[in-house]
Formats: C-alpha cells, structure tokens, sequence
C-alpha cells in the first residue's frame, strides 16, 4: 500500500493504523511552515529529544516548503531517506524512527533516524572472561554490535546484510561475513532460510530466531549453534571464512557454521603464548571426556572389584553408605542442579556464598549421616568442576545426559552397558546436524588436517593471520 496525494488522507490513514491516542508514547505532533501543515510521528522513549528539537527548529526557519526530495536535500541530519510504502514507514515508526510527512510531499514521506534505544555498558560478559585482552562485549543493541566488529575488520569486504522479520515484534537481524573469504554456498544458504522464515514473533530474540532456523531432534541434546558475547571473537572468526548472524535486543552473536570442535577453543588461549595456549587447551579437551566417563567407569570398577589388579584396589571405598551407589550418583547429578538453580535465583551478594556453605554442609551431612560414601562426593565434585571447564552451558547439559546415560545403561548391562553408553554418545554426536556447512564432526569427518592441527594446537597469532589471508 502506497501513499496518496492527499496529505489529509495520509494523516488520518497513519494516525488509524499507528492507533495515535490509545498509546500515551506513541505522539503525533504538528507544525505549521510558511502555511503548510507539516505532522511528525514519533515514539517518546526512542527518539533523541534534542536532535528532534534542532530538526523542527530547522523545518520553522525555512522560507519555503518543497516537496520531499527538495527537503530532503535540505535536512541536516545523517539519516534521510524518502519512502511511499506505508508499511515500510509504520515499520519505521514502530521501530524508532520519525516519519514526517508535509502538505507539499505528495505521495512521499521522509524518514528521519533519530532513535536511540536504551543500552547498558559494552561490559565483559561474565560467562566469557578473559585474563588479558578486550574486556568489551555484545549488547542488546543491533548497530552497536555491528560497530563493535567494524571497529576491529577495517576492510570493505565486511559486508552486513539487513532482514526483518518476526511478525508482530518484527525483528532486526543482520547476516555479517567477509565478501570473498566466507563460503558464497554458506553464505546465501543462510540469508535463504532467514528470509523464508514467517515466524509470529521473535520476543525472546536469539533463541527464537535459533529455533526457527534450526528444528531440534528433543533426543538430541548437542547445541546445533555455536555463540559468542565477545567481539574479538566475532571478528576473529569472520576473518577465518565463519558466516556470524546479529539478532536485535540479544546479546549473543550466532557462529555458522558449527562443529564440536570449535567449542575447545576459547577465547583466553589466543591471549597466551602458543605452548600455554596449546596446554590449556589439550587440558579443556581430556577433562571434558573425562567428565563423561568419570563415574560410569568408577561404578564399573566396583561392578568387578574381584577381578581388580591390587594397584586399583583404592577405587574400591571402605564405606559404601547407606543408599546404593548408582542410586548416590545420581542423587548427587540432581542436587548438584539443585544448587545451581539456587544459586542463579540467589541474590548476587549472597549466590556464592550460598553455593559453596550448601555444598560444604549437604556432603558433610550427607557423609555423617551415612547416606552418601565419601567417595561419591569425592568424584562428583571432579564432575562437577569439570562442567565449567567450557563456556557453552547447552554442551555441559549435553555431556551431563550423556555421563547419566552410559550410567545408567553400566548399572543395568555392566561392560556391555558402558560401551552401550558409548555407542550412543558417539551415535548422538555423528548424526547431530547442524544450520550448514561440513559436518558436526569437521574436520575430523571429513578429515582436513591444517583444520584438525588449528583446533588441537595454539597457532601464533601471525600464522592465525596469514591463513586468514590466504583465505582472501
């Protein structure tokens, strides 16, 4: 729908579908320029009083109003542009912007880009802290981020193509890569599936949009979708080929495409020298096997206790408590979420102290009591701190299901049930599919080994650069 020549018309159309009166911030203002009606529309909240202020101040001091292009070129202010659609300009409005329309505009509008939306600090995010190196990070802000990464990618080829989408909270959401180095089949199928997505709104922002993209197998719990709160991150990993999605008001920028291996790596390893860099993050790799395999195996240890070498005996505890082991491990697994949960609902001055006295006094207790061995407090506090040995809160969940799993499955079929347990974490991991691109298992299925030697070993941040470049 267009608009008409009637600038009468125009406003009562406008003034019907932004339903001006029934929202107290939702302000229709008008002014008279040399005869001529003029009439904003605006968001109070969203738009920069002062910068509004100088715009009508300029409109008053004019000897003539032409139409829109005429005045447009006359505007000073950053961002002009003029429209005829009138969806497009409720959009605007809706979305911040201020529409102006004029007796002498005809069938044109001009928008004027003078919102602001409120913001907190570029803080470090807490789940990604780093030692040394940048401590900014992603707001709820679309051109915010996407400034954050322009600031560190000087380079035309940064390219950040626009979408909106999401029904009724229609949705800003941007689609960044480097023109040349990311991979072109990546890159349009992304912006393909954005743009056929018709979902009824995107209110809960990035996950949203991460559901409409991708359908979840429920039996599946392995992310699909790599994210990050970092720009330096971002930007590093435009610059290696990656395709990033920006969701507005989420401070989480999406990662395509996605493997398992791409979440060893952190943030932090790139701001020690290589050989620190590559120890911390061989360690990252075997405490996280580790967690899966930690208790399942112990349990089936004290299965065959008999057939033990005497250098393992140790494993075997000198009080087994009151309650069965399998039935204490996996009462520690559920308290163990108990105490996040109630830590996250604690106020912060009080969580960690919570924490860590709840902790301390249920495993004494339970010990004294006699309802837990002190060897299963002993182990499922390794698992325990094992679980924060990565960032990605949805890949511990995943390792935590799978440990509880392969438990289970040894406490009912022994040997047979640990491989079992196995199996399935390896089935699980294979067939998890992701938005685009090589595979979960990449690049190890299908093998590229610079890629393999990347992931495993630290690189010098030159040789980081220069297979940058020759991406390019």
């Amino acid at each position: 729908m267009r608009l008409t020549d009637d600038y009468g018309e125009n406003i009562k159309m406008m003034s019907g579908l932004l339903r001006v009166g029934e929202s107290f911030d939702l302000i229709e203002r008008r002014l008279a320029v040399q005869d001529k009606q003029m009439t904003f529309y605006y968001i109070d909240g969203f738009v920069k009083d002062g910068e509004l202020q100088r715009v009508m101040q300029t409109f008053l001091s004019l000897k003539e109003l032409g139409d829109a292009p005429y005045t447009e070129r006359r505007l000073p202010y950053v961002e002009v542009e003029v429209v005829r659609d009138v969806e497009k300009i409720v959009t605007a409005v809706l979305s911040g912007q201020t529409a102006l329309f004029a007796e002498t505009f005809g069938q044109e509008a001009i928008l004027i880009d003078l919102r602001t939306y409120p913001a907190r600090s570029i803080s470090e995010p807490d789940s990604d802290r780093v030692m040394n190196g940048s401590h900014d990070g992603f707001v709820e802000t679309l051109v915010m981020n996407t400034a954050l990464i322009r600031r560190r990618v000087r380079d035309t080829r940064l390219t950040m193509r626009h979408f909106n989408i999401g029904g009724s909270s229609r949705t800003d959401i941007v689609v960044c890569y480097m023109d040349g180095v990311a991979d072109e089949r990546v890159v349009s199928g992304v912006c393909e599936r954005i743009s056929a997505l018709s979902p009824k709104s995107l209110t809960l922002g990035f996950q949203s949009l991460a559901e409409s993209l991708i359908r979840r197998g429920w039996y599946n719990p392995f992310p699909k979708i790599r994210t990050t709160e970092r720009p330096d991150t971002a930007a590093a990993q435009v610059l290696e080929g990656s395709v990033l999605v920006i969701c507005d008001t989420a401070p989480q920028v999406m990662i395509l495409p996605t493997s398992i291996f791409d979440y060893l790596q952190q943030t932090d390893d790139y701001y020690f020298p290589p050989l620190t860099g590559t120890y911390l993050r061989i360690v990252r790799t075997l405490i996280l096997l580790l967690s899966v395999v930690a208790t399942p195996l112990w349990y089936l240890y004290l299965e065959y206790a008999d057939v033990l070498p005497a250098a393992l005996r140790f494993l075997i505890p000198d009080d087994h408590g009151a309650l069965p082991i399998i039935l204490q491990l996996l009462l520690v697994e559920v308290a163990l979420d108990g105490l996040k949960i109630a830590s996250m609902n604690t106020p912060d001055m009080l969580s960690n102290s919570l924490s860590i006295v709840g902790a301390l006094l249920l495993g004494d207790f339970a010990v004294e009591v006699g309802w837990l061995s002190s060897d299963v407090i002993l182990y499922m506090a390794f698992v325990a701190i094992a679980s924060f040995a990565q960032q990605n809160n949805e890949l511990g969940y995943a390792f935590k299901f799978m440990r509880v799993i392969t438990l289970i499955l040894t406490a009912l079929l022994g040997v047979w049930g640990f491989v079992l347990g196995m199996v399935i974490f390896c089935v699980l991991v294979a067939t998890n599919r992701t938005l685009l691109g090589h595979g979960y298992l990449y690049p190890l299925i299908p093998f590229n080994f610079k890629a393999m030697r990347r992931l495993l070993f630290r690189e010098k941040k030159s040789d980081f650069e220069e297979n940058a470049q020759k991406k390019s």
